[in-house]
């Protein structure tokens, strides 16, 4: 996830580019669709050389964010680069958007011309602190009755 965060501060990249959580995306994109001007909000966005998205998935979105944040992708699509970190697979981000449907055609978007990279191993934050591994998640049946 560092990776595009990395690639944005240290980006050589003569055109200008913006940082912002998913969840920040969404907000400035619903205040743009709440005033009216959603579509020129997009078109502005477009003369930034490279937006990244930090966080995709770390909250899942509603169906009208969701929506949103399709727009800002395909916005992009072929005309500006952008770059977004995730730690959730792809195959995860349905239930992030609430959609199968949003979620496939986001994901065709951003690979059709794109450089995944996965990055596996332990967590940066946690280098150096004695912990190998971050807890994993447990439901109430994998829990034995005290």
């Amino acid at each position: 996830m560092m990776r595009g965060v990395a690639a944005g501060r240290t980006s050589r990249v003569r055109r200008s580019q913006l940082f912002a959580t998913a969840t920040d995306w969404v907000t400035r994109l619903t205040d743009a669709h709440r005033r009216g001007n959603l579509p020129r909000e997009l078109a502005r966005l477009r003369r930034y050389g490279l937006i990244i998205v930090d966080e995709v998935g770390y909250l899942p979105f509603e169906q009208d964010a969701a929506n949103l944040f399709f727009q800002l992708v395909s916005s992009r699509y072929e005309h500006a680069s952008l770059i977004l970190t995730s730690n959730l697979p792809f195959s995860s981000w349905g239930g992030v958007f609430g959609d199968q449907a949003v979620a496939a055609a986001m994901i065709d978007r951003i690979v059709h011309h794109a450089d995944v990279l996965t990055l596996k191993g332990a967590s940066y934050r946690l280098r150096g602190r004695g912990i190998d591994s971050l807890p994993s998640i447990r439901t109430t049946t994998d829990e034995t009755p005290s």
